[in-house]
C-alpha cells in the first residue's frame, strides 16, 4: 500500500472529526455544557480511524518526516480528547473551554502538518 493513499485517506477521516468537533464547539460555546453522545463518539471513532491508519503506516511502508510528525500531534491530541470524555462528558459534567481550546489547536496543527505532507 502506498503511504500517500494512506494519507489521504487520514486526511478525508480527519476533516470528517474536524466537522464533528467544530459542531462540538459550537455547541459548548453557545452554552450547551457536553455535546450528545454519539456526535462526541463519531468524532472520536473518526480521529481514532485516522490515527491507527496513520500508524498502521508509519510502521509498515513509512511516512514522510512532517506526516510523522503530525502523527504525533494526533496521538497528543487524542489524549487530550480521552481525558475530556472520561472526566468531563461522561460524568455528565461541563466541558472546559480551555482544554477544549488546547486539544483543537494541537489537532489543527497535526492536520496541516499531514496536508503539507500531502501536497509536497
Amino acid at each position: 500500500m502506498e503511504p500517500i493513499l494512506i494519507m489521504k485517506t487520514a486526511c478525508a477521516l480527519l476533516a470528517i472529526a474536524a466537522l464533528g468537533g467544530l459542531a462540538m464547539a459550537g455547541m459548548r460555546f453557545a452554552g450547551t455544557p457536553h455535546p450528545p453522545a454519539w456526535l462526541a463518539m463519531a468524532h472520536g471513532f473518526a480521529a481514532g480511524a485516522a490515527a491507527t491508519l496513520l500508524l498502521y503506516a508509519y510502521f509498515t511502508v513509512g511516512l514522510p518526516s512532517l506526516a510523522a510528525w503530525g502523527l504525533l500531534l494526533f496521538i497528543i491530541a487524542a489524549l487530550g480528547g480521552i481525558y475530556l470524555n472520561l472526566n468531563y462528558h461522561m460524568k455528565q459534567q461541563p466541558l472546559p473551554i480551555g482544554i477544549m481550546i488546547v486539544h483543537a489547536t494541537i489537532a489543527v496543527v497535526g492536520f496541516v502538518l499531514l496536508v503539507v505532507a500531502i501536497i509536497a
